[in-house]
Parts: C-alpha cells; structure tokens; sequence
C-alpha cells in the first residue's frame, strides 16, 4: 500500500517528467517547449487535400499573376490539366496550384459552408461567402 505522498512508482515517474513544466525554476524550458510545438499546431491548416494531374505534357510553371481565377467554364476551348480539392484553402492557393503546372487558368467552385435559414434567396445571404470545400480545375487553353 502506498501513501498519498506521491511514493508510488508512477507517481514519482510522473512528477519526474512533468515537475519542468510546473517549477519556476524551469519557466524558460517551459516557453521553450510551447515555442517548439507552435509550428506544429499552426501548421497543416488545409485538410482532405486530393490533387489528380491528367496528361502526359508537363508544362513549364508561370507566374502566379498570369493564371486567372474563373468561377465558371469560359467560352473558349480549353483543357483540363489537373483537379484539385480541399478544406481550408482559398481560391489564390488554387491559383498557386495552377501556376505551378502552367496552367492558363483555374475554375474554382466553392461548396458548403454557413447559410442563414431565414433567407431563401442565396444572392441575399450574408454568410454567401464562406464555405467549407473549395475544388478547382487547372485548364491550359487550346491553340
């Protein structure tokens, strides 16, 4: 039987791994350690990333400003380079995307999110703009 004094072997196991954290005299270790697991935590904020590339032309990547983001098909021909899909990114990180495999465009549609149930009308909704899933297609236009 052990006593409440903390005689126990995981107890003393225990205060051996934590007593850093918790002493005064360790206060710097402590932030250090915070510090170190910041990048961590703030990291990785883009989830059920799915990016699928089709073709066998591998084109040179361009700059970021060339690439137009489209929210519809455009009226001219085109081809689709690569689709991509995510929770967490915004249309200019699809844009990135895109510039990087030289595209000329992307179509970006954005899904789910907040709605107000008070509002029938989508175009009238103040919460329009969220979403929860953003997919887009990288396009190269045709000659």
């Amino acid at each position: 039987m052990t006593s409440k004094t903390g005689n126990h072997p995981l107890q003393k196991l225990r205060n051996a791994i934590l007593s850093p954290f918790v002493s005064r005299n360790f206060a710097p270790l402590r932030i250090g350690f915070f510090l170190a697991l910041l990048p961590v935590l703030s990291s990785g904020c883009a989830s059920d990333v799915a990016n699928r590339y089709y073709g066998t032309v591998k084109y040179p990547a361009r700059p970021v400003s060339e690439v137009e983001i489209l929210h519809k098909n455009p009226s001219r021909s085109f081809t689709v380079l690569a689709d991509f899909q995510s929770r967490g990114e915004t249309p200019k990180d699809m844009q990135k995307k895109a510039a990087a495999i030289g595209a000329d465009a992307v179509i970006v549609t954005i899904l789910g999110g907040l709605y107000d149930t008070g509002e029938q009308w989508a175009g009238n909704d103040s919460n329009s703009h969220t979403y929860s899933r953003i997919c887009a297609s990288a396009i190269k236009y045709n000659p």
